[in-house]
Parts: structure tokens; C-alpha cells; sequence
């Protein structure tokens, strides 16, 4: 399975994203800058937007990362059922170019919020989650300052209708709390999909605890769930 990373001016993860997938999965990575339209999206299985702070999060997290070059062929590897996953700023940036409803605001209580969070598994049936079962709890740390996800009435009751949301912000034994809740997101949302289930945003960071080292593994679920998904398509 070979994977695409992502890279614009003030991201910051793409390399622990690189050593996780190279390192847990053994499988090949790309580094892909952002300016580069000559890169086949094709020859790849999986894309990974990477968090960070994309172009200083001028206008608003996102925004101009939303408008790079290569987010047009990203639509395009999307529509053609490419897999995508963005992950705390990618996840914004997904936002904003309309490859996921709704929008990360700032943070309830307007503070950066670098901690240690507990994650409900609301589905275990997507690309994303196939490793873990419903109901599981992972631990997952964020690190950000607009996380706050929104969307209008009628988008949040179509994407809980439609499962659209993959994990919850909960406590430690899975109860879905206000006190639970980092950074104000409704309906406690980490992490969300579109409605063909090949996109996936998520504030928490997976490739921060994928290892012992680094004070869990939690996180290398994600990224064996879209190695699992990949191998069952293939086989």
C-alpha cells in the first residue's frame, strides 16, 4: 500500500506521519509538495493531509492551504474513491475546500489545548476504524487552537443519521460528556467522514502514539485500519 503525504509551507507533521506509516505499516510514503501538479495522485492507495499550521492560519485554519494547487486533483483522487485522511490541520483544510461539511472553529474556551483526549469508536465498519470495534475507547492526544467543529442543524442531523461520525470525544470507560469535551465540538465530534466514507477528518493525532516510546499505541489503529481496508479491496 503506498501512501501520499502531503506537505504546504507551516505543516509540521508530515514527518511523523512518514515515520509512522514507514515504521508501523512498512509500507512506502511520499512526501507530495503541495505546488507539485506533475504527481500521479493515482499511484497512490491512501492521501494524508498533515497537521500543522498551514501558511500561519492566515484568513482562518485552512483557508489558503484549501486553495493550493494540488486540492484539485486531491477532489478528483476523492471522487474517484482515493482515500483521504486529514488530520487535525488537514482536517481543516478539508473543511474548506468542501471535502468535508462543516468547519473547525476556534476553541470554545479560546485556548490551545495540548493534552491527552479519550476517543469513542462509533463505527467500526469505515476504512478508518476496521481495527478497532464499536465502542472502543483510544486514547489520542490533540494539539490546537481551533478545533471547535461546527456545522448548521440540518448538516449535523444528516451526518448523525448517515454515521458519518467516526469518533467521539467521551471519557476514559466511552460516556459522551460535555466534561469530555476539549475544545466545545458539538455533539462531541473528533472526527468525521463524508457521506461515501473514503474521507476522513480528525482533530487527534494518531501518528503521536503509535509507538511505546512516544506513551501509547492507540493511534496505529488508524493507520492499520486503512492498511486492513486496502488489503481486504485488494483481495
Amino acid at each position: 500500500m503506498r501512501f501520499g503525504i502531503l506537505v504546504f509551507p507551516g505543516t509540521w507533521s508530515e514527518q511523523d506521519c512518514y515515520h509512522a506509516i514507514t515504521a508501523t505499516l512498512d509500507q512506502p510514503a511520499d512526501l507530495l509538495w503541495h505546488k507539485d501538479q506533475n504527481t500521479s495522485l493515482g499511484d497512490y492507495d491512501c492521501l494524508i493531509l498533515p497537521g500543522g499550521f498551514s501558511y500561519g492560519d492566515y484568513l482562518r485554519a485552512g483557508a489558503i492551504a484549501s486553495l493550493s494547487p494540488i486540492m484539485g486533483p486531491i477532489k478528483e483522487y476523492s471522487d474517484r474513491g482515493g482515500l483521504v485522511l486529514g488530520i487535525c490541520n488537514g482536517f481543516q483544510i478539508l473543511c474548506e475546500s468542501g471535502l468535508l461539511p462543516g468547519v473547525l472553529l476556534p476553541n470554545v474556551h479560546l485556548e490551545y489545548r495540548c493534552q491527552w483526549t479519550n476517543l469513542r469508536v462509533e463505527r467500526d465498519d469505515t476504512p478508518f476504524s476496521c481495527a478497532s470495534s464499536k465502542g472502543d475507547v483510544l486514547r489520542i492526544p490533540i494539539s490546537h487552537g481551533e478545533g471547535n467543529y461546527y456545522a448548521h442543524e440540518d448538516v449535523l442531523e444528516d451526518l448523525e443519521k448517515n454515521g458519518q461520525v467516526v469518533f467521539r470525544y467521551a471519557s476514559p470507560d466511552g460516556v459522551v460528556a460535555p466534561q469530555d469535551n476539549p475544545n466545545g465540538s458539538l455533539n462531541n465530534i473528533a472526527g468525521v467522514m463524508n457521506d461515501r466514507g473514503n474521507v476522513l477528518g480528525m482533530m487527534p493525532h494518531p501518528e503521536r502514539c503509535f509507538e511505546e516510546l512516544l506513551g501509547g499505541t492507540d493511534g496505529a489503529l488508524v493507520f492499520r485500519s486503512l492498511f486492513d481496508s486496502f488489503q481486504a479491496r485488494v483481495a
